[in-house]
């Protein structure tokens, strides 16, 4: 089965990724790919993508991992039915009763006028 998913490359400190169709069993940095397809650098958020390529390559079964289809779709890739996106992430808080907005409000105290 085929995978499109980003491979970096660049330097230590700036990265830069190659989108690239693989054999999904296999190492992101293995170097063997059956086609690159496009370029993303996060520092810039430069996209290049061979759009026909993609959606070749989409047709034909290839699964994108959830970051490439964040930005297939920020470039009006159409994504097919079959794929399905990855769950919201949600972050439970660890002990909710002690923070601030769920405890008890208090009244202000109103002082009395001393007459």
């Amino acid at each position: 089965m085929l995978a499109i998913r980003m491979q970096r490359n660049g330097r230590k400190h700036l990265p830069m990724y190659r989108i690239v169709v693989q054999e999904s069993q296999r190492h992101p940095l293995s170097g063997r790919v059956v086609a690159e397809v496009g370029n993303y650098n996060p520092t810039t958020k430069k996209t290049t993508l061979d759009k026909e390529s993609v959606e070749k390559y989409l047709k034909n079964g290839a699964q994108p991992s959830s970051r490439v289809a964040f930005i297939l779709k920020k470039n009006g890739i159409e994504l097919p039915k079959w794929y399905k996106e990855p769950a919201k992430k949600t972050k439970a808080a660890k002990h909710a009763d002690k923070l601030r907005k769920n405890q008890p409000k208090e009244e202000p105290v109103e002082e009395a006028a001393t007459e």
